[in-house]
């Protein structure tokens, strides 16, 4: 799948390494399986191989699971362009599921629209892939706000 979006430049040079610290200190991701497999200035994803332990009654994956998924994408899309001092925490968002989350792997695709002082505007696209076809299965629009001065727990 082709992508283009805009250029930012990260305000931390050590983003990357932050971000995957953070992403390691999600429980809930490490529940699901997901892994963050990409990190660029205001854009990653993640992945998330598929699991019985986290379908719906139909057999795929539990709409739940698609937003957990779309919501930290996006917001460490926007953590991406932080300064070192500061996290990032939703203040909300609006999810369509435009398909059955059916796939061997799910991509979330999450990156900053609008990047902000206090608050990010970001958007995820999450996708079914099986058998190496890619299905639209979710779209997102976030608002995240930036806690200057307010790390994480270690």
């Amino acid at each position: 799948m082709n992508r283009e979006m805009p250029i930012f430049q990260p305000k931390d040079a050590a983003y990357a390494e932050r971000v995957h610290a953070s992403f390691v200190l999600q429980q809930a991701m490490t529940l699901i399986g997901a892994e963050l497999a990409v990190v660029e200035p205001g854009y990653t994803e993640i992945h998330l191989p598929f699991k019985p332990e986290i379908t719906q009654q139909h057999g795929v994956i539990h709409g739940g699971v698609v937003g957990m998924i779309a919501d930290s994408a996006a917001g460490y899309a926007a953590n991406t362009l932080t300064p070192a001092d500061t996290s990032v925490l939703t203040v909300e968002y609006k999810l369509n599921l435009v398909a059955p989350a059916d796939g061997d792997r799910l991509v979330a695709r999450g990156e900053v629209i609008k990047p902000g002082r206090t608050l990010l505007i970001t958007r995820a696209e999450v996708f079914a892939v099986k058998q190496e076809q890619w299905t639209l299965c979710a779209v997102m629009q976030q608002t995240i706000m930036a806690m200057h001065g307010k790390k994480e727990r270690v």
